[in-house]
């Protein structure tokens, strides 16, 4: 062979009790190296190039010839070694000639009946101004995700505001058009919707499960730390109502688990504590933290020092969920799930999530927008329902969205499970959808890794925790899993 050089963006080695893993990151395939394969990539590590005769001197009185050629071979096909001499090959942006979608978020009401201080909705009114979708948009915007939707058997309806709870007749009435329409065409249609849970009645309980819809309540841990930001216009917390209602709810709810989304914001950083309350006082099936970073009003803003010790609460949760998962039990841990499903599958993300690809957002107007976040905001929109999906134009940003390289994600060993970060995040924080959201990165690296170091152990200890916990979980818009295949050099651990 010729002089080969090591890749080292393209690789990323953690050691978790004795096994040595790699991540080879541009699939994000999990692989557990052998010894020759350890010794080869530890010599590369150290040489800025190698030949043959510089790995028979370090190697060839250990292994054969074959097998340390077998290595090298694997290493070549996976695209972490190459010819020292060859420049490395860009990255292939993926024209974008349709848009698939798989979901369309609604936002039924600008109204909210909370004024919860982080806020991000730019378009967010008191009940009383708040601006109501008519059932004719919502009627087109179903007709544009089946049309779009053409080669799926199943699509979402997502229902948002404001307070979504507050359009309630706009949302029976398109439950009562899209579930025979989507029969029509041979299609099941599936309905979500996240609300503060202040106007839930058993009433509305009922009919939800009726439609088995995805319920997810906003919600942010024991009174004390959920008062402190989730209130109402008037200026008074709303945990006792949340609370009753939400107690009310699980106790009637039976279609399907439903979840609590968390906002932690300076001061409200319990992650223990709130999950134990929202997990074991409660009874939701499970609890997901959002650290609130770019919100419009600074002073709620978790700070870098704040948003590393939050990381570290929840790698202490995660400590929990991984022994948990290793005796057979769930703790309902959201961010757990997610990440171990990243790993488990082997995400290979070209853009940070499915906004814009796999779904849209709709407003009162019927104008088109990435994802629910940008509703409101000055950032374009791509189309109307009345005209459809301004496809060059949309296509032209994912495009434009899977080249981060004059940022620096280039050469990030978490840019396949990343992917440059959310775009409203980036947005709101720095003025750019396309600007990685730097604050993250850090610690995003640290809780990958901690990801990979929990799914090893979780599969040395009980494997079948992914097949019966998180495969159900496994069919994200926006990405799809790769997994290269490899030589017996190295051995990609079982799924």
């Amino acid at each position: 062979m010729g002089e080969l050089t090591l890749i080292k963006h393209n690789a990323h080695r953690v050691d978790v009790d004795g096994h040595a893993m790699l991540m080879h990151v541009p699939s994000s395939s999990l692989f557990e190296l052998d010894k020759v394969s350890c010794d080869v990539y530890d010599l590369f590590q150290r040489s800025a190039a190698v030949d043959a005769g510089a790995m028979q001197s370090s190697l060839g009185s250990t292994y054969a010839p074959s097998e340390l050629s077998d290595c090298v071979q694997s290493f070549l096909d996976l695209d972490i070694l190459r010819d020292a001499a060859e420049p490395e090959v860009a990255r292939k942006i993926v024209k974008v000639e349709e848009i698939p979608l798989s979901t369309i978020i609604l936002n039924v009401n600008t109204g909210c009946n909370l004024a919860c201080t982080y806020c991000y909705k730019e378009d967010l009114a008191i009940p009383s101004k708040g601006e109501k979708m008519a059932f004719e948009t919502a009627r087109q915007s179903f007709e544009m995700l089946l049309k779009q939707a053409h080669e799926r058997d199943r699509v979402n309806v997502v229902f948002f505001g404001g307070e979504p709870l507050s359009n309630m007749p706009l949302i029976r009435e398109l439950v009562a058009y899209a579930e025979p329409r989507a029969a029509e065409l041979g299609k099941v249609v599936d309905f979500s919707l996240t609300t503060n849970a202040t106007l839930l009645t058993e009433e509305m309980v009922d009919w939800f499960n009726e439609h088995r819809f995805a319920l997810t309540v906003s919600m942010d841990g024991p009174k004390a730390l959920h008062d402190m930001n989730r209130k109402t216009v008037g200026g008074k917390g709303t945990y006792d109502v949340v609370e009753r209602k939400v107690r009310m709810l699980l106790s009637r709810y039976t279609a399907r688990p439903v979840g609590v989304r968390v906002t932690l914001t300076r001061g409200v950083t319990d992650v223990i504590g709130i999950h134990d309350h929202l997990k074991n006082e409660l009874g939701f099936a499970e609890v997901g933290f959002g650290p609130a970073t770019s919100g419009p009003i600074a002073v709620f803003n978790l700070d870098d020092g704040a948003l590393k010790q939050v990381f570290e609460d929840m790698k202490a949760l995660g400590r929990r969920y991984t022994d948990a998962a290793c005796r057979g039990e769930n703790i309902g841990f959201s961010n757990m799930h997610q990440l171990l499903t990243d790993i488990a599958q082997g995400t290979k993300k070209a853009v940070p999530c499915g906004a814009g690809l796999g779904m849209l957002a709709v407003d009162k107007e019927g104008d088109l927008h990435l994802c629910h976040r940008f509703v409101g905001s000055d950032e374009p929109t791509y189309g109307n329902v009345d005209t459809g999906i301004d496809v060059p134009k949309l296509a032209d940003f994912i495009e434009k969205a899977q080249d981060r390289s004059a940022f620096g994600c280039k050469t990030c060993r978490i840019r396949s499970i990343c992917a440059g970060g959310c775009y409203h995040e980036s947005y709101s924080r720095q003025g750019d959808a396309f600007a990685p959201v730097y604050h993250y990165c850090d610690v995003m690296r640290e809780w990958v890794d901690f990801g990979i170091e929990s799914y090893v152990r979780i599969m040395q200890a009980n494997p079948d925790f992914f097949r019966s916990q998180l495969e159900p979980r496994m069919s994200k818009p926006g990405y799809s899993p790769s997994r290269p295949e490899a030589s017996d050099i190295v051995k990609e651990i079982a799924r």
